[in-house]
């Protein structure tokens, strides 16, 4: 119970919740042992008493809040440590608390407020040292050797230093931990994004040739059994390779990193595209298949996928019963172009949805274009142009 609280508490007070009270501990532990090792090799100065052993106390404590309220405890170190240097103390393991102050005000960003803090620190310290040490312990003692005020400069400008080199590079450490997050959430939409546009043009082919089958099924029910059946058996496979393709799209969530089991489509695969457009009434004529050899994997699928996609817009939007595939490579990239003689049927030919913005996307990540829309002469085409990138460049 005593814990919670404790954590209760904790985070109420912020720093993620917890207290630097480890770090603190140990600065005050070294502070008061140390002085005393200062005394001996200060002679001159005067010896720490309980005021002197209180004030290397207090300093310290207020490094306990110095996340929560950095400019206050700076500002209250440095008085803390005024009022010991005037009574007279030795010097030493007393700046240890007004550094760490400092470095925690610089990074939590109060920079000015942090220069001001040690620069009134080392004014009020050369009046001490050199005028009011008339009236200040020890008795009889002089003005400080300006040696001593070189020392101190240097000891501030170097404190200064080191927090602004500290503030640097968390704030750069910052920078990076952002930056690895926005790539990441970039690569996640982007495998999102991907993962969508492979279910949406497996989905919508199939889906596609399923229902023109199953028009035509039903129309010859009756009177033509045996065509009726043909429909049926192309609507059973175009659904089985539906459902094993969505399948190993799934199979890539549940086990993000494995090599998926079959291989990925690719121009290979050009004929069975072929044929299950025409199982779907559409005449489909190709050259130049012959040449996609020696693709990578990645600009073999994006290709498969564009043709799939042109076809499928065809079998749905158009009421041309043929298409026309040319496949060419000029120099350095691979060509892709559907053509089909219309006219558009229930809408816009050219299928200006997700299905295009797909093409388009599948294009832009090999470094290709897509250029879609109707034929002056009427029907419409589809144009892909994609960077060349064999296997061995992969």
């Amino acid at each position: 119970m005593a814990e919670r609280r404790w954590q209760y508490w904790a985070e109420r007070t912020g720093d993620g919740g917890r207290l630097p009270w480890r770090s603190t501990l140990l600065v005050a532990v070294f502070t008061q042992a140390a002085t005393g090792w200062a005394q001996h090799a200060q002679p001159g100065r005067e010896a720490v008493d309980p005021v002197g052993r209180l004030l290397l106390l207090v300093a310290p404590a207020l490094l306990l809040l110095r996340h929560r309220y950095p400019v206050p405890v700076l500002y209250g170190v440095c008085a803390v440590t005024l009022g010991y240097l005037a009574g007279g103390y030795p010097y030493g393991p007393v700046f240890l608390s007004v550094a760490l102050a400092c470095l925690a005000a610089v990074v939590a960003g109060h920079r000015h407020a942090a220069w001001g803090a040690v620069g009134a620190l080392w004014a009020g310290h050369l009046l001490i040292a050199h005028w009011l040490y008339r009236w200040l312990p020890p008795p009889g003692d002089g003005p400080a050797p300006w040696g001593t005020e070189g020392g101190i400069t240097a000891w501030a400008i170097a404190v200064l230093a080191a927090s602004e080199v500290v503030r640097a590079r968390r704030e750069q450490w910052a920078r990076d931990r952002a930056e690895r997050k926005v790539a990441e959430r970039r690569r996640v939409d982007e495998e999102r994004l991907r993962i969508a546009r492979e279910l949406h043009d497996v989905l919508a082919h199939s889906i596609s040739v399923i229902n023109v089958q199953a028009g035509v099924g039903l129309a010859l029910l009756d009177t033509d059994p045996e065509q009726a059946r043909t429909a049926l058996t192309t609507i059973k496979a175009a659904s089985k390779e539906a459902l094993g393709e969505v399948r190993q799209v799934l199979n890539t969530l549940r086990a993000p990193g494995e090599a998926p089991r079959a291989p990925a489509p690719g121009l290979d695969r050009l004929p069975e595209l072929v044929g299950q457009a025409a199982s779907a009434g559409l005449t489909v004529s190709v050259t130049g298949g012959a040449q996609a050899r020696g693709l990578s994997p990645a600009t073999d699928l994006a290709a498969f996928r564009i043709l799939q996609e042109a076809l499928t817009n065809v079998v749905r939007h158009s009421g041309s019963r043929t298409a026309r595939i040319r496949i060419s490579h000029p120099p350095g990239a691979l060509e892709l172009l559907v053509d089909d003689d219309g006219p558009a049927t229930g809408g816009d030919a050219g299928g200006s949805g997700t299905g295009l913005i797909g093409m388009r996307e599948r294009a832009a990540a090999q470094g290709g274009t897509i250029e879609a829309g109707p034929r002056p002469d009427g029907g419409f085409r589809v144009l892909a142009r994609i960077p060349l990138e064999t296997k061995e460049d992969s």
